[in-house]
């Protein structure tokens, strides 16, 4: 199979900094956090706004790439299920999918609300949630 080389184009910076103690979804007590984008992408920014929803890619660096099964939420009791199955951080290629708001934008760096990914996650791309009127 080709191989596909994927530049980051910032990091994570969060309070969440140990795996172990971060939440599994946003909804699940995640923090606020900053993407902090290299200024060589600035001009990527333009149009994008406080209020305004934006799905976010990370590559989940910390994952286990070898994984193909797990126990959904870590939990003993369920089944085994494979990872495509999952939202499980453990997978062959750990991209992160993360829908967030965005809260302010100061120069390159965006505020955005209730993000579960770690402190230096690296961020691969952010795309606008696309609603009736986009």
């Amino acid at each position: 199979m080709t191989e596909y080389a994927l530049r980051p184009v910032g990091r994570v910076q969060s309070a969440l900094t140990e795996r172990a103690a971060a939440p599994k979804q946003a909804d699940e007590g995640a923090p606020d956090a900053w993407l902090i984008l290299d200024e060589r992408y600035a001009p990527a920014l333009e149009g994008l706004e406080p209020g305004m929803d934006v799905v976010l890619l990370t590559w989940l660096d910390r994952a286990d790439r070898d994984t193909l099964t797990v126990r959904p939420r870590g939990d003993a009791a369920r089944p085994l299920s494979g990872v495509f199955a999952t939202r499980a951080p453990d997978r062959p290629n750990p991209i992160g999918l993360h829908t967030v708001r965005v809260l302010a934008i100061a120069g390159t760096h965006i505020h955005v609300r209730s993000l579960e990914a770690l402190d230096g996650t690296p961020v691969l791309d952010v795309k606008p949630v696309l609603t009736d009127d986009r």
